[in-house]
């Protein structure tokens, strides 16, 4: 098992006195909003593959557009992470989801390694566990059912946030819909004031 009560100085969750610190990150592991299609026996196994890290309030870990050292994914151990994007136009980064304890982030980067496609940002002082592909490649190696059911369980969140963002492009696709039919019959009756058509 990895070092996490050395790795991580500021973390109170993990000095529970009932749970050793792998035992809470991997409970973290199972959770809903990161991997709880795997067994917490599961967890435990790849949770000894992680390493522990720690970021500062304010700190930007992961930069949008980042191309270098982008093979890894973080569970979020303690404390609060600022996902944002540049937005249209003014350049600004704008906040587009708030990630708390038991939450993933760079999936995507564990497979592919391609530029980050957001920023992180820690809100406050956080704690978490990484995984490399490195370690993720030992674990297929060490013991490949449990390395298998990651990868598995990884692909159906993945997935499952693939239909979240389908349906939220169909709702904003309606919605654009229903702002062009709006502003089209504003037009129209602003061409004449009085109501009436030229024939």
């Amino acid at each position: 098992m990895i070092g996490f009560a050395t790795g991580l100085r500021m973390i109170s969750i993990l000095e529970n006195p009932e749970l050793s610190p792998e035992e809470v990150a991997a409970h973290l592991l199972v959770t809903p909003s990161a991997l709880d299609d795997l067994t917490l026996r599961d967890a435990v196994q790849v949770v000894g593959y992680m390493k522990p890290r720690a970021f500062s309030a304010g700190t930007v870990f992961i930069r949008e557009g980042e191309m270098r050292r982008n093979d890894y994914m973080l569970l979020v151990l303690e404390g609060d992470i600022a996902v944002e994007n540049v937005g249209a136009g003014d350049g600004k980064q704008m906040v587009v989801r708030v990630m708390g304890p038991g939450s993933l982030i760079g999936e995507l980067g564990l497979f592919d390694g391609e530029p980050r496609s957001a920023s992180c940002r820690a809100v406050t002082d956080v704690a978490a566990a990484v995984l490399t592909r490195t370690a993720l490649m030992r674990l297929l190696k060490d013991d490949p059912p449990v390395g298998a059911r990651l990868l598995l369980a990884i692909t159906k969140r993945m997935a499952d946030r693939l239909r979240e963002t389908t349906r939220k492009l169909q709702n904003f696709a309606r919605m654009n819909l229903a702002l062009q039919q709006e502003l089209t019959a504003l037009m129209d009756r602003s061409s004449y004031p009085d109501g009436t058509r030229e024939v």
